[in-house]
């Protein structure tokens, strides 16, 4: 019998199901063996590579960082093998309300500081990476009020980016966090109507997604898997909608050196032990 690959991804909207399915019926029409397995939660579907159930997973950063650590304490090894161009050299942005007096970071201090879902890179960790590097701590100089939906998907979601826009343009917040790209998109969807809202500071530049192999995948079929996922090309028709829905115009190698803002959000808020063991108090997902 065919050996069959499998990846996990996460159900993070509707629309998942549509991309992979696609995705599916293009690798069966080059000859791979591929399924999928759908999680509610990326900490479920990390924890499935080290149990054998996934090949390799369609993970988030954090679950990258996860993953990683998990395989390091166990003396295993796992890869960033893929990952789409969109995934690269990201920020994050820390915005002020428009008439806020808000001007620097120093401002920020004794205001309340508007954030995305606990487990969100882009929205939480990353940019309270960045104010603690700054010498503001957040909790002392400022107050941190968390939008946290749907736990465990790690922001990919953007419900917790715009409820904390939202709490700008209601003035419960005096500023909020979001990755860079969401500023036009909230204020085109009229979230936050141009002049509402001003930038503040942005990020280090950091990655997002990537394609992890769990420990032990078969080797030919991440390589076959590979060889197809590169070739796919934005100007073949059959493929192009596959693409647009993934949000991406052509697949990279994976790269790691975009994470080590993560990691050290991670260490520095204790979101996960050395081993991956999840420390974060009040994480529910």
């Amino acid at each position: 019998m065919t050996e069959t690959l499998v990846m996990g991804a996460v159900a993070y909207s509707p629309q998942v199901v549509t991309i992979w399915e696609g995705f599916k019926a293009h690798f069966l029409a080059q000859g791979l063996d591929f399924d999928y397995v759908l999680f509610s939660n990326y900490e479920r579907q990390v924890e499935a590579q080290f149990q054998g159930d996934i090949h390799l997973a369609w993970n988030s950063p954090l679950a990258w960082v996860r993953a990683e650590r998990m395989a390091r304490a166990r003396g295993l090894s796992v890869s960033a093998v893929a990952m789409r161009d969109t995934d690269r050299d990201l920020r994050s942005m820390i915005v002020a309300r428009a008439g806020s007096g808000i001007k620097t970071l120093d401002d920020l201090k004794g205001r309340a500081l508007g954030v995305g879902a606990i487990d969100s890179p882009q929205a939480t960790l990353l940019p309270l990476e960045f104010l603690a590097r700054h010498g503001l701590s957040a909790g002392q100089d400022f107050t941190v009020q968390h939008f946290d939906v749907l736990g465990g998907k790690h922001g990919d979601h953007v419900g917790g980016e715009r409820d904390a826009a939202l709490a700008l343009m209601r003035g419960d917040v005096d500023a909020c966090c979001m990755i860079e790209g969401n500023l036009e998109v909230f204020a085109a969807e009229g979230t936050l109507p141009p002049g509402t809202a001003q930038p503040l500071a942005d990020t280090d530049y950091y990655d997002h997604c990537n394609f992890t192999t769990s420990p032990g995948a078969p080797e030919p079929l991440v390589e076959r898997f590979l060889e197809i996922l590169l070739a796919m090309s934005w100007d073949d028709p059959a493929v192009c909608p596959l693409l647009k829905l993934e949000g991406l115009q052509r697949w990279l190698p994976g790269r790691t050196t975009g994470y080590a803002a993560l990691e050290r959000a991670v260490e520095q808020q204790g979101f996960y032990g050395p081993d991956g063991a999840i420390l974060a108090a009040g994480y529910r997902y």
